[in-house]
């Protein structure tokens, strides 16, 4: 699997090539800007860009534009994105074409190997990672004012927060530690009390619920 990767602090940028390099990803390229980005994600067609969302030369959002850019040439290019800090906007811009390979980790979640590169394939295979704190942040300030998430028990807030994420239902049931029947149940539940449509495809269904949690209705 092929991997460009743009990150601009030299250290991590060379720990992300090893990590990768050590589960049999390919690295296409490593850059460290947002220009050299743009042409290694248009000359090369990875299969998968993992990019620090800040990169020269202005230091903002670069690496999130970039990547933005090259999905709008080429549809559903698998793009993870790194940040330093939650910030739900770039969440959302990530999100707002409606499909899948996307992710969007806080560095911290580099430093967890197994996890991090779980969130490179799921991206890379069409799937979507998000955050835990993403999530729960958008959780917390839905909360407050939205009747139907306020209708969810606990069991299901737990289930909704892992679905979000980006789990399948096997992946929820082995972390929760309980059947696949049963997180099939509770998710039913979920979608009817947040009045999404019940989707088997677990991409789609993340999608529609944190168009839910981001945007509501």
């Amino acid at each position: 699997m092929r991997v460009v990767l743009a990150e601009d602090l030299f250290l991590l940028r060379d720990g992300l090539v090893r990590l990768l390099e050590a589960y049999d990803f390919e690295i296409a390229a490593a850059v460290e800007s947002g220009p050299e980005l743009d042409r290694a994600l248009a000359e090369l067609k990875p299969d998968v860009a993992v990019v620090d969302v800040r990169l020269p030369p202005t230091l903002t959002d670069e690496g999130l534009q970039c990547a933005l850019r090259a999905r709008r040439d080429r549809p559903g290019l698998p793009v993870l994105v790194l940040s330093q800090h939650v910030e739900q906007l770039y969440a959302r811009e990530l999100l707002a074409d409606g499909s899948g390979g996307v992710g969007y980790l806080l560095k911290d979640r580099v430093f967890d190997a197994d996890q991090f590169v779980d969130a490179v394939r799921r991206v890379a295979a069409g799937g979507t990672a998000m955050d835990p704190q993403v999530i729960q942040q958008l959780l917390a300030r839905r909360a407050a004012d939205d009747r139907p998430l306020g209708r969810l028990t606990p069991r299901e807030r737990e289930v909704l927060e892992l679905m979000a994420q980006g789990r399948s239902n096997a992946a929820i049931a082995a972390h929760l530690v309980v059947t696949e029947r049963a997180i099939a149940k509770h998710t039913s539940n979920i979608f009817a009390k947040l009045g999404l449509e019940v989707s088997d495809d677990d991409n789609r269904r993340v999608l529609a619920v944190l168009a839910y949690l981001d945007h509501g209705h």
